[in-house]
């Protein structure tokens, strides 16, 4: 699939209206259980920094929603891309959001993730535990032929038009068989959402073996 590559602008920059409190993470929140899995994700390129992929800045993000009836999440900080293993310095909560206002109330050591505008529209518009936006260029390519959804390559990351998108997506993916999805304005994003890290890892590993799938090439005999 030859995809239109979106405008080269640069990555982790944050353009909701943010309200933001400098606190403490709480005392009990599992770290190490979320650092396995964003550890592997790391590994993979999934998240990370290159200073040949997207102007050397970090990308990638995840979250997890706090209570299971709650708005509130915890997510990676801005620009944490790079770091190997994160530690309650490195996040913030968001307390509330109102995407359609481009607006976010956050706490914590950190500023939220650019992304965060993307997570609260999926949290609201779904039961959604968890939330993983990674950058994968073997899915992002190969979106139609995977059968992915996907929000229009001309509506850029972290806006309120990318927000009002993964709604409208959301509410199209109910009977569908993933929780992946692509964002075609934001190069090689792609968006992965479950009940738990566990399940949107597990779904966004399946959609990455499928695209590998096809990129092997025929055979010569």
């Amino acid at each position: 699939m030859n995809l239109v590559q979106p405008v080269d602008e640069p990555e982790g920059v944050i353009k909701y209206q943010l309200t933001h409190r400098h606190a403490n993470i709480p005392y009990d929140f599992d770290v190490a259980g979320l650092n396995g899995w964003r550890n592997l994700l790391f590994k993979l390129g999934l998240i990370g920094q290159s200073p040949d992929k997207y102007q050397g800045l970090g990308y990638g993000n995840i979250s997890l929603r706090l209570q299971a009836e709650r708005q509130a999440f915890i997510v990676t900080g801005t620009q944490t891309g790079h770091l190997p293993y994160l530690y309650p310095k490195h996040f913030a909560i968001v307390e509330a959001a109102e995407p359609r206002k481009n607006s976010i109330l956050a706490r914590g050591p950190c500023k939220p993730s650019s992304e965060a505008l993307t997570h609260a529209s999926i949290y609201l518009n779904s039961a959604a535990q968890a939330v993983i936006h990674g950058h994968c260029p073997e899915i992002w390519r190969h979106c139609r032929a995977l059968g992915l959804a996907a929000t229009d390559e001309n509506i850029p990351y972290g806006s309120v038009q990318m927000a009002d998108a993964v709604a409208a997506l959301i509410d199209r993916m109910r009977d569908q068989n993933t929780t992946v999805f692509c964002m075609l304005g934001h190069l090689d994003g792609v968006v992965s959402y479950g009940d738990s890290l566990a399940e949107a890892a597990t779904a966004l590993l399946i959609q990455l073996a499928r695209a590998l799938a096809i990129e092997i090439p025929a055979s010569s005999e």
